[in-house]
């Protein structure tokens, strides 16, 4: 149960303009990568617009699914790095990390007290401990809805859209950034999930001896692979659509684990930062058989997902001629 503070809010950002030059409406394995670039990350930018009114008002779900779109966003950047790495992406970059620590906290807040309705039992109890999770709560999104409904947010979309469309990555002239934007779909995809799995499955095999810090980076990695699988599905088909659904089953299995894991951590320190709350606050956060379970859980996935071999071209489909 989430407990949303609902606040007026502003007439929110303009919807996208219609574009003169309209992409493709799928993906295909031909299709160059500065094509590919433009779909993708459009179609993450149009979301995180969506549910801008939505976030603005208080909705839990609005504001998971705004921070879905914008881990999105920023994954497709980096899955075609280093294509777009021109002199705007460090500040395109920055500001969408703004955005993302802006939603973040009351995000962490909504989990949070989800899981402070759950584990209590005791009615008076938990209304007197909630009171000071609500304040939070509100607190922090009252700092949200000022942050979306700003300039600064307003500037952010615009120049985003902008550098997507025709940033200067778009144009540079030398042999090798010519090669990365034409080169095929397939061919870039295909190499660049087989390397971000190799380096998961690399990590995952010390999961049991990390830290809350390296776990922490290892979910960022699984999110980052299951985010780009997720983004170019259009590219697969037929058998290989089975094999994409049994990875996906393995990552997205690890992935609850470890967020679970992670929300935990971040409980126990918003706990811990509250007044008001009572001494056992962060009790509700710590449970070492639930820990075990759950790593248990990551562990196996991951052994399971090593027996599955990379994703190939021949996987995203046949390498035909780029899209005009």
């Amino acid at each position: 149960m989430s407990r949303p503070t609902t606040t007026p809010t502003a007439t929110a950002h303009t919807r996208p303009a219609a574009r003169r030059n309209a992409l493709p409406g799928r993906l295909s394995p031909g299709m160059a990568c500065d094509t590919a670039f433009r779909i993708i990350a459009r179609r993450h930018l149009d979301a995180v617009i969506a549910q801008h009114d939505g976030t603005c008002r208080g909705d839990p779900e609005a504001l998971h699914q705004i921070r879905i779109a914008l881990t999105h966003l920023r994954t497709a950047i980096r899955f075609f790095s280093p294509m777009v790495d021109d002199a705007l992406r460090a500040g395109v970059w920055a500001e969408l990390r703004w955005l993302n620590n802006q939603l973040g906290m009351v995000r962490d807040l909504d989990v949070a007290i989800e899981r402070v309705v759950a584990a209590t039992s005791n009615e008076l109890a938990v209304i007197a401990e909630l009171r000071a999770w609500d304040e939070k709560r509100a607190e922090s999104h009252r700092l949200l809805t000022r942050a979306l409904q700003s300039a600064r947010y307003r500037r952010l979309i615009d120049q985003t859209s902008a550098w997507i469309k025709s940033g200067p990555w778009s144009t540079r002239r030398s042999k090798e950034t010519i090669r990365l934007r034409r080169c095929s779909l397939a061919d870039h995809a295909s190499a660049q999930l087989a390397k971000w799995e190799k380096t998961l499955l690399k990590k995952a095999r010390k999961l049991a001896k990390l830290d809350i810090e390296k776990r922490h980076k290892l979910r960022l990695l699984n999110k980052r692979l299951t985010y780009s699988i997720e983004s170019v599905e259009d590219l697969f088909a037929d058998k290989s659509l089975e094999k994409q659904k049994a990875v996906l089953k393995q990552l997205r299995k690890a992935q609850r684990c470890l967020g679970q894991l992670n929300d935990d951590a971040r409980g126990q320190a918003l706990a811990a930062s509250l007044n008001g709350a009572g001494p056992d606050a962060a009790a509700h956060f710590h449970d070492r058989k639930r820990e075990k379970r759950l790593l248990r859980t990551a562990m196996a996935a991951y052994r399971k997902l090593d027996k599955t071999k990379p994703f190939r071209s021949s996987d995203l489909g046949p390498a035909l001629e780029a899209d005009d």
